[in-house]
């Protein structure tokens, strides 16, 4: 049977991604049943919402989408595109696994970790008002319930992945209250998972200890501002955007994304880096139990970045996304 997977499009480079990791996969023996929808920019340029409704039924219905990051109009910003759609889904954390890939350049080796990131509170609520003109406030929420429910989902991934150190990174000790409460919910939970060794990390030295020593981490865990930025830490530490990929979490849903895109004038027309989204469609069919492709297409990714050909401009090469596709479906025969 094929396996229904909700594709989203949003614009730039990923018309150029898509169709190379759609390539990659049927090349790989996949029987996929893809429904594509637009979102973001290219769904407002025909007229419909950034968000359209069927698109989020779609992924209600399949429970499981690869996404492209959604690009936003030009002008003045009127709100975050992608965060909508969290929001609109209930994407309540995100695991970005943060890993070597074999044939990419990295400022460390050997390093294998993942950052779990809630994404529903903290700054990103978006809490924002003008106080008297010239002074604004942002006010940072955190809750009980949305932490535990965090945690229990971090502690069951981190068990189930086989991991053995789960890290609160925090700033309680500046921020008492908010961030207190965030390590005190951590606390009460690491207590129902005795398996996993629960350790604590003040944010300032966790970003410190990323860049000297980052293969003394297993899991890290964080709110919502501080796991947007160790995650891109993180993705600089294994070689960048092409080492990376996410993994939003809902109730009944699991979005695949690509969190790195640009519009086709920034980066030229058959000129993206696929792998940004075919990182993220590879950690999908591992999911639904198709190991087998799944290791086959990474080996074969691994063995295209170490010939040193296929590399797009944003590694350092020449080679358009045509042309690295074709030397990843090479490898995998």
């Amino acid at each position: 049977m094929s396996l229904p997977i909700t594709l989203i499009q949003g614009g730039g480079a990923g018309f150029d991604q898509v169709p190379a990791v759609q390539r990659v996969l049927e090349a790989a023996g996949l029987d996929i049943a893809w429904d594509e929808h637009l979102a973001g920019l290219p769904a407002l340029e025909r007229g419909e919402p950034a968000l359209p409704a069927p698109m989020l039924d779609s992924v209600r219905r399949t429970g499981l989408a690869l996404k492209t990051k959604l690009l936003s109009p030009p002008g003045p910003p009127k709100g975050n595109c992608n965060v909508q759609f969290r929001q609109a889904l209930g994407l309540f954390a995100t695991v970005r696994p943060l890993k070597n890939l074999r044939g990419l350049p990295a400022r460390f080796q050997g390093v294998d970790f993942l950052v779990i990131r809630e994404l529903t509170e903290d700054l990103y609520a978006a809490a924002e008002h003008e106080i008297i003109p010239g002074v604004v406030q942002s006010i940072k929420v955190v809750t009980e319930a949305a932490s535990r429910r965090f945690f229990r989902f971090a502690f069951d991934w981190a068990r189930s992945a086989g991991r053995k150190t789960v890290h609160c990174v925090h700033k309680a000790n500046i921020l008492k209250m908010a961030d207190g409460l965030f390590l005190e919910i951590f606390r009460q939970t690491a207590k129902e998972y005795p398996e996993l060794q629960p350790r604590e990390i003040i944010v300032d030295n966790c970003c410190m200890q990323m860049v000297l020593r980052p293969q003394q981490f297993d899991v890290l865990v964080m709110g919502n501002l501080y796991g947007d930025i160790v995650s891109d830490l993180g993705a600089g530490v294994v070689g960048g955007i092409s080492a990376t990929a996410g993994i939003n979490v809902g109730d009944g849903v699991r979005v695949y994304e690509c969190f790195h895109g640009g519009s086709r004038e920034a980066i030229g027309a058959n000129r993206a880096n696929p792998l940004p989204l075919l990182l993220p469609a590879i950690d999908l069919l591992e999911s639904v139990g198709q190991t087998e492709p799944a290791r086959r297409i990474l080996a074969a990714v691994e063995t295209a970045l170490s010939a040193g050909q296929a590399r797009t401009p944003d590694l350092g090469g020449n080679a358009t996304t045509t042309e690295v596709t074709q030397a990843i479906i090479a490898a995998l025969s």
